[in-house]
């Protein structure tokens, strides 16, 4: 479940910190959780996809340790992420 390269590359330069950042935190969150909205949609249907299931999950995980890396890091750029995002972190 790859995501195209259009809204792969609308998602990084929305999220980037200069032209050339393509693998600073916030862009690699903001693409897992992307991909993320995207495998559950599809796991809402095929219930029964195991090796989905545990991507997922394994996607969840590199997400929330990046979340901790820029939470750690710089506090302001991870509350405006995670309003911008939508989604919940602690």
């Amino acid at each position: 479940m790859a995501l195209d390269q259009e809204v792969k590359s609308n998602i990084i330069s929305k999220h980037q910190r200069n032209e050339k950042d393509t693998g600073s935190a916030e862009v690699q969150i903001a693409l897992l959780s992307k991909q993320i909205a995207v495998l559950t949609e599809h796991l809402k249907t095929n219930h029964k996809d195991h090796s989905s299931r545990l991507g997922l999950l394994k996607m969840v995980g590199k997400r929330k340790r990046l979340l901790n890396y820029l939470k750690a890091k710089d506090y302001n750029k991870f509350t405006t992420l995670v309003s911008e995002l939508g989604i919940r972190a602690k």
